[in-house]
């Protein structure tokens, strides 16, 4: 899952939850997991971390949520495969479900 394709400006980069700020290792560290489990990750595309250019993974605060949530599921006996699935899905409703609401404040503003 993908939701930055931009190089946020220094001023933007510390309110900007898409922003790649951590490490692997701090991120695993944030997560509560190995690095490996955060390879793991993308490679069962639940997400794509940013490479710096010296080719070193780099993770947003909203990967991190996604990692902690996958490592809180497979904790609890969910496959990772299907823990990547359920969040990939749950997120795609989530963004719908926001979609429709501001299509319905658009069109109840638009009819009065």
């Amino acid at each position: 899952m993908e939701r930055y394709g931009y190089m946020a400006q220094s001023d933007d980069m510390f309110g900007d939850e898409d922003y790649p700020a951590y490490t692997m290792g701090r991120a695993a560290e944030i997560v509560g997991a190995s690095q490996d489990f955060l390879r793991r990750l993308d490679e069962a595309k639940l997400f794509t971390p940013y490479r710096s250019a010296g080719g070193h993974r780099r993770y947003s605060r909203y990967q991190l949520r996604l990692a902690a949530r996958a490592r809180e599921m497979v904790d609890e006996g969910t496959a990772l495969e299907a823990a990547c699935r359920i969040i990939i899905l749950e997120d795609q409703l989530e963004e719908a479900l926001r979609q429709n609401e501001n299509y319905k404040r658009q069109h109840d503003s638009g009819a009065a």
